[in-house]
Formats: C-alpha cells, sequence, structure tokens
C-alpha cells in the first residue's frame, strides 16, 4: 500500500520500497504540532514526502475560569499520536519504527508554563485563549511603545505580578509548550525565534530579545523587586537551522513509553504554530503571507519594514528565520462552525442518513455559495457571532456563541452558512485591514491552509472576498503545521542555505496552487455583512453578562 503528500498530488508516488528503506535507515523527519483541538504527529523522508501521521483529539478546560489542559494531558496525548504513528509504520511497510534522524516540536504560541528551582508547575498551563490580562498588555504596551497582546507570555508574567500572585517569587523558567516538551526530551532551555516571538520581543537584527525592552521591563519597580531577572528566566533564542539538541534515553521513553526509539535524534529549534504554518505555506519571504485557520485564525505577513504606528490589532512576531511578520489574529474561529455542523450531523443521523463528516461538510459548504438564487451576497441580513472566548480584536474580555436575525432577514440554509463562514473570517479581518490599508503593508502572495481549505473553493472564495484579495491554496492545504514541522527539522540538515531559498528551491519546487480571486459581488457582501457585524456587537456584550460562561 502507498500513501501520499504533498509531491504525490504534484504527480509523484511514494513506492512502499522506498519508504520502508528510508525508515529502516532512519533518513526520516518528524513533526508533532500541539494545536488546540488535536495533537498531530507526521513522518517524512528526505524528499518531504509524507510517510505516517498519527493523531489524538483533546480539548482545553476550564481551571478557576482560565483556559488550560494538564501535563498529563499534554504526555498521553503526544505518546497516543505517536503510538499511532509507529503503528501505522507496521502496518503499512511492516518495519518497527526504531530510529529518527531528525524530529522537531510544535505548539499553539503564547501563554504561560512557569516551573521553580525542582521543575514543578506552579499554576496551570494558562493557554493563549485567556485574556485576562488587559492591564498587562495597556501597561507593557505603553512602556514600550510597542504592541504587547494580551497572549503572550509576557503579559501573562505580567499581570501575575499586578495580582500578586504567590507563585511569582519562585519562578526559576518560564516557556511557552513547545518549549516544555522540547526541554523534557532533550534538557535543552530553548526555543526557536518564532515561538520566542510571542514571549517577548524580538530585535530583527539580533534575532534575540530586545536588549531595550529588556532593560525597561526590569526597571520596573514591581520587577526589580522580584528575586529573578528576566534574562534568566526566559529560554534560549534559537533561529531555524540550528541544532537544539538531541533526545535523551530519558526523552525518548517520554515520546513512546514501549521502548523501541532509540535516542540521539537531532532536534530542530521548537516553534509556535505561526511559524510551521508560514513553512507549511512557504510564505517565510518578504511580501508573502498567509491565513492558518483552526481552532484560533491568523493572517501574518512577513513585513519590508517595522510598523510606522502602534497598533494593538497587530502582533509583530518573527518567521522562524527571525524576519518580522505583521500578525492579525483571532482567538474564536472554528468551534462554533463545528457546533453548528455537528447539529446538522445529528439531524442526519436521527433521519435515518449515514454521511461522512467529509460529506456533511461539503454540503454546508457548497450551499453557501450556490447560484440557486437561495443565497444572497450579504448572507441575508443575518447575523453570527463566533466567540466561544474572549476576543481581543473587537474588544470583549470573555465570549458567548450568538446567532441573530431580524424579521425580515432571509432565512435560507445557504444564507444560514454564508453567515456563518463570514462570521468566522471577520474577526481576523479586524488586523489585516489595519495593515494593509493603514500601514500600506504590500502583499505579493497570501496562501490558505488548515482543514477548512480541504472543501474545494468555499473558504478560499469567502477569504478572497474578507481580504479583497486572490487567495492560493496548496495541495498541502490540510498537511498544517505538523508537516511544517517536520520540514524544520530536516532543514537542521540544510542550514547553509537561506530559508526562503530551501523552501522555494527544495521543498516547494513545482508545488502546485489553486487560486480563487475576489469576486465584486462576494466583496461588497462580506462588507456589508462586515459593517452589521460591528454594529451589532453591544449584543455580544449583553450576551456576556447574562449568558453564564459554565454550564451549571
Amino acid at each position: 500500500m502507498c500513501v501520499t503528500d504533498h509531491s504525490m498530488k504534484r504527480g509523484k508516488m511514494i513506492s512502499s520500497i522506498e519508504a520502508k528503506n528510508a525508515i529502516e535507515k532512519g533518513q526520516i523527519s518528524l513533526g508533532v504540532e500541539f494545536g488546540s483541538t488535536r495533537i498531530k504527529a507526521i513522518l517524512i523522508d528526505e524528499k518531504y514526502q509524507t510517510l505516517a501521521s498519527g493523531d489524538h483529539e483533546w480539548e482545553n478546560h476550564l481551571d478557576n475560569g482560565l483556559w488550560t489542559y494538564s501535563l498529563e494531558e499534554v504526555w498521553s496525548g503526544v505518546q497516543d499520536a505517536y503510538a499511532r504513528l509507529a503503528a501505522q509504520v507496521r502496518d503499512m511497510y511492516g518495519v518497527t519504527l526504531t530510529h529518527i534522524a531528525r524530529m522537531g516540536f510544535s505548539a499553539m504560541m503564547h501563554g504561560y508554563l512557569a516551573f521553580d528551582k525542582d521543575g514543578n508547575l506552579l499554576v496551570p498551563f494558562r493557554t493563549w485563549r485567556n485574556t485576562n490580562t488587559h492591564q498587562a498588555h495597556e501597561e507593557l504596551s505603553k512602556l514600550f511603545q510597542f504592541n504587547i497582546p494580551e497572549r503572550w507570555s509576557i503579559a501573562h508574567l505580567y499581570q501575575a505580578i499586578l495580582n500578586r500572585e504567590a507563585h511569582v517569587s519562585d519562578i526559576d523558567f518560564m516557556t511557552t509548550l513547545s518549549g516544555y516538551v522540547h526541554w523534557q526530551l532533550t534538557g535543552e532551555k530553548v526555543l526557536g525565534v518564532g515561538d520566542a516571538s510571542g514571549m517577548f520581543p524580538i530585535d530583527p537584527h539580533t534575532r534575540n530579545y530586545d536588549e531595550a525592552y529588556l532593560t525597561q521591563f526590569e526597571q520596573l519597580d514591581n520587577v526589580a523587586a522580584q528575586p529573578w531577572k528576566i534574562r534568566q528566566i526566559l529560554p534560549h533564542v534559537l533561529v531555524a537551522g540550528q541544532n537544539a539538541g538531541e533526545l535523551t534515553e530519558r526523552g525518548a521513553k517520554l515520546l513512546d513509553p514501549t521502548g523501541t526509539l532509540r535516542p540521539g535524534a537531532v532536534l530542530a529549534p521548537p516553534e509556535g504554530d505561526a511559524g510551521t504554518g508560514m513553512v507549511a505555506t512557504n510564505s517565510v519571504r518578504v511580501r508573502t503571507g498567509n491565513v492558518s485557520a483552526g481552532t484560533s485564525i491568523f493572517a501574518m505577513v512577513v513585513l519590508e519594514d517595522k510598523l510606522k504606528g502602534l497598533h494593538p490589532e497587530v502582533d509583530v512576531v518573527t518567521t522562524p528565520a527571525g524576519d518580522l511578520a505583521g500578525m492579525s489574529h483571532a482567538n474564536n474561529f472554528t468551534s462554533d462552525l463545528n457546533a453548528w455542523v455537528g447539529l446538522f450531523r445529528q439531524f442526519a443521523a436521527a433521519s435515518g442518513v449515514e454521511l461522512t463528516d467529509g460529506q456533511i461538510f461539503s454540503t454546508l459548504f457548497n450551499v453557501a455559495i450556490a447560484d440557486d438564487g437561495s443565497v444572497d451576497s450579504n448572507a441575508g441580513g443575518l447575523l453570527n457571532y463566533c466567540f466561544y472566548s474572549g476576543e481581543f480584536l473587537v474588544g470583549l474580555e470573555q465570549g458567548r456563541p450568538l446567532f441573530a436575525r431580524g424579521p425580515q432577514s432571509r432565512m435560507t440554509l445557504g444564507n444560514f452558512m454564508r453567515a456563518q463562514l463570514f462570521s468566522a473570517f471577520s474577526p481576523v479581518k479586524v488586523g489585516m485591514d489595519v495593515m494593509t490599508k493603514d500601514e500600506g503593508v504590500r502583499v505579493d502572495s497570501l496562501v490558505g491552509h488548515g482543514g477548512i481549505f480541504t472543501t474545494p473553493v468555499v473558504a478560499q472564495r469567502i477569504l478572497a472576498a474578507a481580504f479583497n484579495t486572490p487567495i492560493r491554496v496548496m495541495s498541502t492545504a490540510a498537511e498544517g503545521g505538523a508537516w511544517g514541522m517536520a520540514v524544520l527539522a530536516d532543514y537542521t540538515a540544510h542550514a547553509s542555505t537561506a530559508l526562503d531559498d530551501y523552501l522555494d528551491k527544495t521543498v516547494f519546487a513545482g508545488a502546485q496552487y489553486t487560486t480563487e480571486n475576489p469576486r465584486a459581488d462576494d466583496v461588497e457582501g462580506f462588507e456589508d455583512f462586515f459593517a452589521r457585524f460591528k454594529a451589532g456587537l453591544p449584543m455580544e456584550k449583553v450576551a456576556v453578562e447574562t449568558i453564564s460562561l459554565e454550564s451549571k
């Protein structure tokens, strides 16, 4: 049996013999990404072909009002994903996976993991989804004259200081989820520059934490009073291609408790999902961009220059190579959409109709662009708010999913699904408009990736309308960050070539794209919906006040 990846979709076929030989020789790279709803592991060969994969579904949960995952879930989840990948290798190629040349780990960016000198977690992991750090965001942004988003690790740390949380004085090390996993597997307290840029601002010249900002932070009275220095507790920054350590014997057993996997693999710098998204879409070159869509969504553009103004709607992060990139990040994307699709799935089952998830999504998505007269360009006056959690871009500390319509709105299935898709893309449009309209950021290409783009045309066309720009989708649209992380792992053997050239000339040579250009009626319809979306935000604020966050 053969498996496929982006190379097969360009007309090549992976032979089982080639794959088996690569696995037996260990000429393979592993990429693992901890997404918000799924942990995915992908194994590739030296031609960037996917040989096997495994995944594990998980969900965040509230702990004292804060979104978190337990560390036990981190390890049971990655062990399950790896075990599934290893089982697929055995089933497909008849060999046991024992050694891997290179590997890398990425995860949802930002958040807060703080440890004491003995390596004990001081408070439950605070994920990017938490928006309880508004005071820290405002004070640090003013101090630096540089946007410090609520999700960033330094905002979480400073908010804990402002709140006089008891654990702060015991901090010996703080990191992100990818940095934590990497530390446990290698013993190295390091972080890729892209993920590090979601902890603390990066100087694009040094590709390290900005020294001036570090000094300003240390001089704050309530920071100076702490027994640690910020430079001491942040992970060491590495750029793509650098050796970030080796898989230890302890690390190998953490990943594969059966003891089959041997230590010694070279690890790439751990990265964030923004960086792996840029790699997976070949969007690390200046004036290229990508839209990574999952539980959250972000649109990124690699910048030619620093932004002229301070814009709270735009995060300034970096590529895995350390180049500045502007990011519009929305906390909410598919959670509400998936809930509605689940309702239709239940209806189909109650009607005795057996449909696969692919059939359900394809059917519902395609009615949103039907040309049979059942769909209005502006979604027929329907409104939807996809806010499961707070959304800084529209001023919400908490969120409540909400659907609304007027008595004269045209309630059709097509309009309903169009409103769902419009709603999902609306929050991220806020920051993207700031970059392109206010700052004049130029974009040569914008690539969409994530599972939502696996249904041909629909999401691509809606996104083209939202940004009024052509949207390209690769044949690897659903490969996502785990594949991108595997590529970054392979890059440790090719670091003499610049990352953008390596991707252009080696990884994506001959890659195929489909392009959807914005259609005038779609753009006009989206702008009408977006105006109503912003005007109706007071409804969302009332919903937050009147609907309990947690079920009773």
